[in-house]
């Protein structure tokens, strides 16, 4: 199965590695788009730090540079589930921003709205290769095993404990009544 995963994140991950490429290279082709979310946004950040970039074009371009590092991650197999978590996330707001079909004429509503359909399956793809184990045990699995096992080791301990205790103390009891 592994080499079908490994194509399988290969083909998600091109997408974001491709237009990531191309917005950092021109991300002026992005900016009136991305300045539906980054006019909300921009405040935001300059509110919680002055000193980060809150203009569309830098944040076209840092989206743009986490889409490629993300994207090159999960299609390497490094770090797949935070990687594709991480696109995830920065697919959203694209999504809202780039294909609004709900607020377009009809002839523009289809594409946009096939556009939008298309990034959602994306999304899915992700939030799959995010869940993604890879056929060993999730954290909440070991973690629950991992407490069982030590609860198990400990009632062991305590049986042994008593057990040499008795033996200890019969063994007292004996030493006593034999005549020296």
């Amino acid at each position: 199965m592994k080499p079908v995963r490994s194509a399988a994140r290969a083909m998600l991950a091109s997408i974001f590695v491709i237009s990531g490429a191309r917005n950092l290279i021109d991300p002026d082709a992005k900016v009136d788009t991305a300045k539906r979310v980054t006019d909300r946004v921009g405040p935001l950040i300059e509110k919680a730090d002055p000193r980060l970039p809150s203009d569309a074009r830098s944040l076209v371009r840092i989206k743009a540079g986490v889409d490629v590092a993300a994207g090159l991650m999960l299609a390497g197999g490094r770090f797949t589930r935070p990687a594709a978590a991480v696109l995830a996330a920065n697919l959203i707001p694209t999504t809202v921003a780039g294909h609004p079909f709900w607020a377009l004429p009809q002839p523009e509503r289809a594409a946009q709205q096939t556009q939008f359909l298309k990034n959602l399956g994306l999304l899915g793809g992700l939030l799959l290769a995010a869940a993604d184990t890879q056929g060993k045990p999730g954290l909440r699995y070991r973690t629950s095993h991992a407490v069982g096992r030590s609860q198990r080791s400990v009632r062991r301990a305590v049986r042994t404990a008593r057990r040499d205790a008795k033996i200890a103390a019969m063994s007292a009891t004996a030493g006593r009544k034999l005549p020296g």
